[in-house]
């Protein structure tokens, strides 16, 4: 508990006296990135000093340009050990709720994420509408596709919005198999442990190929690609659909 407490500690302080002077900075110079690097390495920092360790392999599997993220989510410690591994600056679709935490809300908003009530349909079509266009405008996004944490860090089914944006913005798909969270930080628990996070970039899943009324096929060759990077552990235990062809143009 005392790495939880000196986290909770810092990280409020953290908020509340560089928090508003980055956000003015942001608003002065008409961009986030200093606001962005600051807000991520601050969090990053933190879980380091608590005795994690975070591991990245396969960038090379990252295309140029705009693409989907997805990654799996087991743990709290999961978000900054994978948002901090991405080497470029990226909205993220996040709960709405997060959104109403003064100064961290308006750094979210500030910084183009996007907030989704899983609850709402309606509102959760018009996010997807919103990360869609977000993406065709040259931004890349990170989401979440099992819409909640891993009770024992095996990978659960995925929802379908991330795909069905990837298909509207006409962009890859780069699984993140995030793996070791889970024995980090426990969900529903607040004790953090000393120990290591692998975030494994898998190969990018080309989105082009696929229509809307082929999105199942899609997500389940994307479960599968981020499936096949996590250890055996962490693996569902219904057998993973195998990746199929991506389909030709003229089967649409």
């Amino acid at each position: 508990m005392i790495r939880t407490a000196f986290i909770a500690v810092f990280l409020t302080l953290y908020i509340l006296f560089a928090g508003p002077l980055l956000l003015l900075y942001s608003l002065f110079v008409g961009n986030t990135r200093f606001l962005y690097r600051a807000g991520v390495g601050g969090v990053v920092f933190l879980v380091r000093a608590a005795g994690v360790r975070i591991r990245v392999e396969g960038l090379e599997h990252i295309p140029a340009g705009s693409c989907l993220f997805v990654a799996n989510h087991t743990s709290s410690a999961d978000a900054p050990a994978v948002v901090g591994s991405i080497p470029r600056q990226v909205a993220i679709l996040a709960k709405h709720s997060l959104f109403k935490i003064p100064i961290v809300g308006h750094a979210f908003r500030l910084a183009h994420f996007i907030p989704v009530d899983r609850f709402n349909h309606d509102s959760a079509v018009a996010s997807i509408e919103l990360a869609a266009d977000a993406m065709r405008g040259g931004t890349s996004l990170l989401i979440y596709p099992e819409g909640s944490r891993s009770p024992d860090g095996r990978l659960q089914q995925f929802k379908k919005g991330a795909v069905v944006m990837a298909i509207k913005a006409g962009v890859p798909i780069v699984p993140i198999a995030c793996s070791g969270a889970h024995r980090v930080m426990r969900k529903k628990s607040l004790v953090i442990h000393p120990g290591e996070i692998l975030v494994r970039f898998c190969p990018a899943v080309d989105s082009a190929p696929y229509s809307l009324e082929q999105r199942d096929a899609l997500n389940d060759v994307v479960r599968a690609t981020l499936a096949a990077g996590l250890p055996p552990d962490q693996r569902p235990l219904e057998p993973a659909a195998e990746a199929q062809p991506a389909p030709s143009h003229s089967a649409q």
